[in-house]
C-alpha cells in the first residue's frame, strides 16, 4: 500500500473529473483539489512539524508560513486519491510521514553534500577567524588612525606652508622699499631657499607617512591574501557542489523522460537554475506520480500561515505554481500531458473602442477589463493597435502610458509628437492627477491614509512585484474609503508614483491596507473580473494651457 497515497472515499456523483490538468501556473482549483486541500489543513491544524508558522501571533520572529500542494491523482487500479507535499525542508526536514519525498535528498546521510557541507564548514570557519582575529581587528584600526593622523598631519604642515609663503610675499614687498638693491637680492635669495627646505621638509614627511602606511598594508594584506584565497577555493567548491546538486535533481514526465535540473534551466531566461528550484510543492508531486505510475488530475497549492515580508500571500489562500523556479521544470513534466490551455492567451475583445473625450492633439479611451493596453507576445490587439488603426494620419506615439490587462478606464494618448512630449514630461515629473476606484475584498478600518512601500519584480515569479526596502523603487498611494458593506470597502487611491501593480501591491500586502482588490488573481482571489478602474486623469492641455480633467466611472461604482 502507497502511504502517501489518500483515497477519496463516497466520491460525489455530482463531480465529474476533469478532461484536462489545469494550467499550473492561472487557474481555478477544481473541487476535487479543494476537498484534498481541506483535508491537508485540517490535518496543518492539529499536527506538529517542528516548524513556528506564525499563526496567532502579533510579532514575526522568525516564524514564517510555507507553500503546501495536494495533487488528486487516478491509481493503476482505478481509485481516485490525492498525494500532498510542501515546499522546501519542513522543520528542516525533508521527510514528514505521509508527504510525498523530495525529488533529491540533499540532507541524505553519507550523501556527498554532507560531505562537502563539511568541507565548506570548516572553510567558513577559517574564513571567520581571519576575519574576526584580534591582531587583524588591531591593525586595521591602526592604519585607519595613522590614516586620519597622517591626513591631519599633511594638512596642518600645508597650512603652515602657506602661511609661511604669505609672509615670504609679505617680506618682499616691505624690504624692496627700505634696502637696496643689492641687500634686496640677497634677501631673495635667502626667502627661496627657506622655500626650498620647507617643501623638502613637506616631502620628507610625506615619505615618512607612506613608508609607516605602506608597512601596514603589507602587514594586512598578508592576510587579505590569505583570506582570498580561501574564498576562492570556497566559491569553486561552492560551485561544483551546485551543479553536482542541480545534476542529482532528474524530473520525469507522463512518458518517463527524464531531464535534469541544468538541462531544462539552459533553455530558460536565466541558464543556471534559481536557489530552491525543484523543492516547490508542485514539481515533487508530479515527480511521485509519474514515478508510481499514478494519473493526475488536478491539483491545488495553497499558502499557510503568516506571509514573508516581501511578498503578499494570505493563509489558506491558493495560488499558482511559480513562474520562475517551477515554469521550466512544468513545461518539461507536463509534456506529452492533457493540459489546459493559457488563459492569458484569450482576452475581453471589444467591437469598438469607448472614446470618452477626443480634440485635434489627444483621445481618451475607457479601456476595459481584461483588454491590453499595448500588443504582447502572443496577444496583438490591444488599445494601441486599435488607436493605430483608428487614427493612421496620427504623427504622436499615441499612448501616453498604460494599465494592466485586468484594470478598466482611462487611457490617455497623443495625436501628434509635440501633444506627446508636452504630456509625457507632466507624467514623468508626476504632475498628472490620477484617480482609481477600487472594491477591496474587506473592511478597510481607517477611513484615509498613505502607503509607502518600494517595490521590485520579483523575477522568479514574474510579473508579481515585491516589497523590497533594500533595492525597491519608491511608491506613494494616497487612499481615501468612500463607502463600506457587506464586508467590502469602496476605496479612491491617488497614486503618487506608477510603478506596475503599485494599487494592487499596496492593497493586499500586509504592510499596506493588507486587503487585496476583490477578483485581484495574483494578490488575491479570482473573481469574474478585478474590480479596478481608472477613474479620473488631470492635466494641463497642451495647446489650450488651461487644467483639464477627463472622469469616467466604473461600471461597478454602484454595486455596494
Amino acid at each position: 500500500m502507497d502511504d502517501c497515497f489518500f483515497e477519496i472515499t463516497n466520491l460525489s456523483k455530482t463531480i465529474s473529473l476533469p478532461d484536462k490538468l489545469d494550467y499550473p501556473f492561472f487557474y481555478t482549483p477544481h473541487p476535487l483539489a479543494k476537498f484534498a486541500a481541506a483535508e491537508l489543513q485540517r490535518e496543518l491544524e492539529i499536527r506538529n512539524f517542528n516548524h513556528d508558522f506564525g499563526l496567532g501571533k502579533n510579532k514575526r520572529n522568525g516564524s514564517i508560513g510555507k507553500m503546501f500542494g495536494v495533487l488528486v491523482v487516478r491509481s493503476k487500479n482505478g481509485k481516485i486519491g490525492y498525494l500532498k507535499a510542501f515546499s522546501g525542508k519542513l522543520g528542516e526536514s525533508n521527510f514528514h510521514k505521509g508527504f510525498v519525498p523530495p525529488i533529491f535528498d540533499i540532507l541524505k546521510k553519507n550523501s556527498f553534500f554532507k560531505k562537502e557541507e563539511v568541507i565548506l564548514n570548516r572553510l567558513n570557519q577559517e574564513i571567520k577567524n581571519i576575519e574576526f582575529d584580534e591582531n587583524v581587528l588591531l591593525l586595521k584600526q591602526k592604519l585607519r588612525e595613522t590614516e586620519l593622523d597622517s591626513q591631519k598631519e599633511l594638512q596642518e604642515f600645508k597650512t603652515y606652508l602657506k602661511d609661511k609663503k604669505k609672509d615670504r610675499d609679505t617680506q618682499r614687498q616691505v624690504e624692496q622699499k627700505k634696502i637696496s638693491e643689492n641687500e634686496y637680492n640677497i634677501l631673495l635669495e635667502k626667502l627661496k631657499i627657506e622655500s626650498i627646505n620647507q617643501q623638502l621638509e613637506y616631502k620628507k614627511l610625506s615619505k615618512l607617512i607612506s613608508e609607516n602606511l605602506t608597512k601596514l598594508h603589507v602587514e594586512i594584506n598578508k592576510y587579505n591574501s590569505q583570506l582570498a584565497g580561501l574564498k576562492e577555493i570556497r566559491k569553486q567548491k561552492s560551485n561544483l557542489l551546485q551543479n553536482k546538486i542541480f545534476e542529482n535533481y532528474n524530473f520525469l514526465n507522463k512518458n518517463k523522460e527524464e531531464r535534469s535540473l541544468l538541462s531544462i534551466f539552459e533553455e530558460s531566461i536565466f541558464k543556471l537554475p534559481p536557489a530552491g528550484a525543484g523543492e516547490c510543492a508542485a514539481p515533487k508531486l508530479f515527480q511521485y506520480a509519474f514515478l508510481n505510475d499514478f494519473e493526475p488530475i488536478c491539483m491545488a497549492e495553497f499558502w499557510w500561515g503568516i506571509p514573508p515580508d516581501s511578498e503578499v500571500k494570505a493563509h489558506k489562500h491558493f495560488y499558482p505554481a511559480c513562474k520562475g523556479k517551477c515554469e521550466p521544470i512544468l513545461n518539461h513534466m507536463l509534456s506529452g500531458s492533457r493540459v489546459e490551455d493559457s488563459p492569458l492567451i484569450h482576452q475581453n475583445n471589444p467591437e469598438e473602442l469607448d472614446i470618452i473625450y477626443e480634440d485635434e492633439c489627444l483621445v481618451a479611451v475607457n479601456k476595459p477589463a481584461e483588454f491590453l493596453s499595448v500588443p504582447g507576445k502572443i496577444l496583438k490587439d490591444s488599445i494601441l493597435t486599435r488607436l493605430r488603426l483608428k487614427y493612421p494620419e496620427a504623427t504622436g506615439p499615441l499612448l501616453l502610458h498604460r494599465l494592466d490587462m485586468s484594470t478598466s478606464g482611462i487611457l490617455l494618448a497623443a495625436k501628434t509628437q509635440e501633444t506627446f512630449k508636452y504630456l509625457q514630461k507632466q507624467f514623468i515629473n508626476q504632475k498628472i492627477c490620477k484617480i482609481y476606484h477600487a472594491i477591496l475584498d474587506g473592511n478597510i478600518k481607517e477611513d484615509s491614509g498613505t502607503i509607502d512601500l518600494p517595490l521590485n519584480l520579483d523575477i522568479f515569479d514574474r510579473p508579481k512585484q515585491k516589497v523590497c526596502f533594500e533595492n525597491g523603487k519608491n511608491s506613494l498611494t494616497k487612499f481615501t474609503v468612500l463607502k463600506r458593506k457587506n464586508g467590502k470597502s469602496l476605496v479612491e487611491f491617488r497614486p503618487h508614483t506608477g510603478r506596475t501593480h503599485q494599487l494592487r501591491i499596496h492593497s493586499a500586502h500586509h504592510l499596506g491596507l493588507n486587503c487585496p482588490i476583490l477578483g485581484d488573481d495574483l494578490y488575491g482571489k479570482k473573481e469574474i473580473r478585478l474590480y479596478l478602474h481608472a477613474f479620473q486623469l488631470t492635466f494641463t492641455h497642451p495647446t489650450m494651457k488651461s487644467e483639464l480633467t477627463i472622469r469616467c466611472d466604473s461600471d461597478f461604482k454602484y454595486i455596494l
